[in-house]
């Protein structure tokens, strides 16, 4: 599949998957840096949707994430954002590693957190705006930390 009809086949994907819960949304789906990202407006059924700890919600993404790969598709990496529930994730977890970072720097102690990659995303992209911190992973899957430190000069 080319970009294009990607694009189609993912918006009927998701709204085809969302009816079966009854929803019936307009789904908006851009492509950017190889990423296909839906976003789903709010309804009722945000908390069914996103579900605990967003598992259903990354569960829509890995589904749709198989099928388009399984469908030779020319982009099959997803990100799906319901009633824009990751933005405002993304948000929260910025305004804690400012916290994070502040205190790293007053201190001079290293901050160590439990994240899942998509936050530790967010806190190394918001480290990378200072020029005297450094982030890095440590760890394997579900144990893997971000580290916030002082950069060495």
């Amino acid at each position: 599949m080319d970009r294009d009809e990607t694009i189609e086949f993912a918006k009927k994907y998701l709204e085809d998957l969302l009816a079966f819960f009854e929803v019936n949304v307009d789904i908006e789906i851009t492509v950017s840096e190889d990423i296909i990202e839906a976003s789903i407006p709010s309804t009722e059924f945000n908390s069914i949707l996103i579900g605990r700890s967003a598992e259903t919600l990354r569960s829509l993404q890995y589904l749709l994430s198989t099928t388009l790969r399984n469908h030779d598709a020319e982009v099959s990496r997803v990100n799906i954002d319901i009633a824009d529930y990751k933005k405002q994730r993304a948000e929260k977890i910025a305004e804690r590693a400012r916290e994070w970072i502040e205190n790293v720097r007053k201190t001079g102690d290293s901050h160590v957190a439990s994240l899942n990659a998509a936050d530790r995303r967010v806190v190394h992209q918001l480290a990378s705006e200072y020029d005297d911190i450094q982030t890095f992973s440590e760890g394997e899957g579900r144990e893997r930390k971000i580290i916030i430190a002082q950069r060495s000069s």
